[in-house]
């Protein structure tokens, strides 16, 4: 079994290249007058869509077929870190002024570390990771 400490760090990895997609997708509705909420919930879930490929293939190398329940739960997960970030986002961005790239990092690491790594290690990928 791979050791927990190399799993946070492939998955930290993993999210630190779908958040490329996310900021990237953040900063293009942002600077196009979308609001930041909603600008938010969309990029984590364009980032998410980047972040099942590179947890399920890279981070946990989880090479079983792609499931239907598996990409569920996923969505789930990710639906739930959209909602945590926007939400995180509007707090931070918007009622405390925070510049809205200083917040996103922030807002990133703090779902990150409090759900989405223990979400996916437990519910998404528990098979993979388990028999690696």
């Amino acid at each position: 079994m791979r050791s927990s400490w190399k799993l946070l760090i492939l998955a930290g990895i993993a999210s630190i290249a779908a958040g490329v997609v996310d900021m990237g997708v953040l900063i293009a509705l942002v600077e196009s007058s979308t609001p930041v909420w909603l600008a938010a919930f969309v990029a984590a879930l364009c980032g998410g869509i980047a972040h099942f490929v590179l947890g399920k293939y890279v981070a946990f190398r989880d090479r079983t077929p792609l499931a239907f329940g598996q990409m569920l739960r996923f969505a789930g997960v990710a639906l739930a870190t959209a909602v945590l970030l926007a939400l995180t986002m509007q707090l931070f961005a918007v009622e405390l002024r925070v510049q809205y790239m200083v917040a996103k990092l922030l807002c990133s690491v703090l779902v990150f570390l409090g759900w989405t790594y223990p979400a996916q290690r437990y519910l998404v990928f528990k098979r993979a990771h388990a028999v690696a």
